[in-house]
């Protein structure tokens, strides 16, 4: 099996991730709620880690991204970035902290910034927010974008289906995507989208494009952990790939241990003092 990992150990910057989209160097990213996780994929030459809004799935068990508060994302986000050295960590702002009050919205994104220490925000809208995150960019807080399927709308859509298929939709979709970049965003993450669209806004924009479900003309890729670890069996879309099973591995061993203390097997001599 081949296996790239990057022997650089600067740290990955924004103007960085524009350099590799300028050289095709594609972009990797993993999504990381906690110091552990965040550790081993960062040692492993991950280039962006996103600290999703997903943890309200991932790590509460919420139905919808829409649960988790300002304190739990900076709470998540604190603890990827201590295990962080290389990897940019980009914290999602969660739902109603970026909705239509630039004021609010720069308090909310400077109170992530200074209390996590993230390298960067991401924020899910378009023109509905431009006042928004024009104020944060303008502050100096580096900001991508999110387009496509925004999971923080799903009561608006009413469905986790592709997006941009008609062609209203995908016009706007493209519109937005020139709007952020103008703007001042560093990128965008392009989520279920058709591949031939996600492929034509990245080959028009000049900031990476980072893709979940949206093909591979995208500049990166991007999944959740959990779902790449295999450790989620309840979640199987089209566009995820299993890299591992540790659902099985992680029951098996648990199993292992039950027995091994039932049976009076552990701890051994070797195990006490």
């Amino acid at each position: 099996m081949s296996v790239h990992k990057k022997e650089d150990k600067k740290k990955i910057t924004t103007l960085q991730l524009k350099k590799m989209k300028e050289k095709g160097e594609k972009i990797s990213v993993l999504t990381a709620y906690d110091y552990t996780t965040a550790k081993i994929i960062d040692e492993a030459g991950i280039d962006v880690i996103i600290v999703g809004d997903s943890a309200s799935n991932t790590m509460i068990g919420n139905p919808t991204t829409l649960s988790i508060t300002l304190d739990q994302m900076i709470y998540y986000t604190k603890s990827v970035v201590n295990g962080s050295k290389r990897a940019l960590v980009i914290a999602d702002m969660p739902f109603g902290t970026v909705s239509g009050n630039p004021l609010k919205s720069l308090d909310a994104a400077i109170r992530m910034m200074q209390e996590t220490d993230a390298n960067a925000i991401k924020i899910e809208g378009g023109a509905e927010i431009r006042e928004d995150v024009k104020k944060i960019i303008d502050a100096g807080i580096p900001v991508m974008a999110h387009s496509g399927l925004m999971p923080q709308s799903i009561n608006k859509y009413g469905t986790y289906a592709v997006r941009g298929k008609d062609e209203d939709e995908a016009k706007k979709l493209i519109e937005d995507c020139h709007l952020m970049e103008e703007l001042g965003a560093f990128g965008i993450l392009l989520e279920k989208i058709p591949a031939d669209l996600a492929t034509q806004i990245s080959q028009q924009i000049s900031i990476p494009t980072i893709g979940i479900g949206a093909g591979v003309g995208t500049d990166g890729q991007v999944l959740v952990i959990q779902d790449v670890m295999g450790m989620n069996k309840d979640f199987s879309p089209k566009f995820l790939r299993r890299y591992a099973d540790l659902y099985t591995v992680m029951t098996e061993a648990a199993q292992h241990y039950i027995d091994d203390v039932k049976t009076m097997n552990f701890p051994a001599k070797t195990e006490s003092y």
